[in-house]
């Protein structure tokens, strides 16, 4: 099976919303008049199962320790990539960074078994922006993380790459926002 012809019938069926305005507010704060809901996808077995593929395969050479990001849009990416590693016996810790420090307990802003040293990618389901990357990749360089680099299911191609960029990081898009638009 080819995952990323697969995986873009799944965004053609299922994520891609587009109306004749500009009706979806995205996270960073602007309108659109499309939106990519890549929930439907991540959060399914199938599209979990190709992603997880996908990423493995774009990563596996580079020996990271683990995979995560910024929760809740990184959660499954992180662990479809995870279980795919495992599958294919080298296994890679996925990981969360939650948005503020948890209130209790040992008030961790980082789940997961990982630790300082441990080389990893950033995982995002849609970068407009990149803020969530950015602020992700950033918690986890301050924990101590050596970043590889951010992963993003779609480049939405308004600024992400550049932002990713100017902070000193990796970027690797599986798609562009053009790919699946006509301009």
């Amino acid at each position: 099976m080819d995952y990323k012809e697969r995986l873009k019938e799944l965004i053609k069926e299922r994520a891609l919303k587009v109306a004749d305005e500009p009706i979806f507010k995205l996270s960073s704060g602007k309108m659109s008049n499309y939106y990519m809901d890549l929930r439907t996808i991540t959060l399914d077995p199938e599209g979990g199962y190709i992603i997880g593929n996908i990423i493995f395969e774009m990563i596996k050479d580079k020996n990271p320790d683990a995979v995560g990001g910024l929760t809740l849009g990184a959660d499954p990416i992180a662990y479809g990539t995870a279980i795919v590693s495992y599958l294919n016996k080298q296994p890679i810790n996925p990981f969360v960074v939650r948005k503020e420090p948890k209130g209790h307990g040992t008030g961790k802003q980082i789940e997961g078994n990982v630790k300082p040293g441990d080389k990893v990618f950033i995982v995002e389901d849609v970068v407009t922006t990149a803020g969530s990357s950015i602020k992700a990749a950033k918690i986890a360089r301050d924990f101590g993380m050596e970043i590889l680099g951010i992963i993003t299911i779609i480049d939405r191609e308004e600024g992400g790459k550049e932002n990713i960029e100017k902070e000193g990081f990796k970027f690797y898009p599986i798609f562009s926002i053009s790919e699946f638009l006509k301009k």
